[in-house]
């Protein structure tokens, strides 16, 4: 694996700039299929700013999934591929209106609710119990049936922002 490029959380500006753009595309190329996500810049603008600009410096290359739980969550993020590592930063927790549906795109985080960084989850069915507790900032809209075939160690090999 390549070294995991270096980089700096969102600005004030880049997250005001996912603010006003609203909703963004990003497309998960894995080494099970594509899997197509909206993100919602208007529901979680520092969420969206924070993954489009990783995902943008190639953050998410050759990342594996390192945590999947069946009929919970699949889980990636992490470049160690540990749990356990991140960007070098953390990120404030931020309310968000949307909700844990199947499907649902989330930032992990540790105990505290400000230290979320690049790890992220799919919900692979409705887990409400997380709302309002995890930040919420898209969805998945395309390659649901990917999502359900992910088995820890499978590769994220490029992350696309349309």
């Amino acid at each position: 694996m390549a070294e995991t490029p270096k980089v700096t959380a969102p600005t004030a500006d880049e997250v005001a700039a996912a603010k006003a753009h609203g909703c963004y595309s990003a497309v998960l190329h894995t080494t099970k299929g594509d899997i197509t996500l909206q993100l919602d810049g208007t529901a979680a603008p520092l969420h969206v700013a924070n993954f489009v600009k990783l995902a943008q410096a190639g953050y998410y290359t050759g990342v594996k999934f390192h945590r999947v739980v069946p009929d919970f969550v699949i889980q990636a993020g992490d470049p160690t591929g540990t749990g356990s590592g991140g960007p070098g930063y953390r990120i404030n927790f931020e309310q968000s209106p949307l909700t844990h549906i199947k499907g649902a795109l989330g930032m992990a985080r540790t105990q505290d609710p400000n230290s979320a960084g690049s790890q992220f989850y799919i919900t692979l069915a409705p887990t409400s119990n997380l709302d309002g507790s995890y930040v919420v900032f898209g969805n998945v809209t395309d390659g649901e049936a990917v999502v359900d075939s992910i088995k820890q160690g499978d590769v994220i090999t490029t992350v696309e922002i349309k």
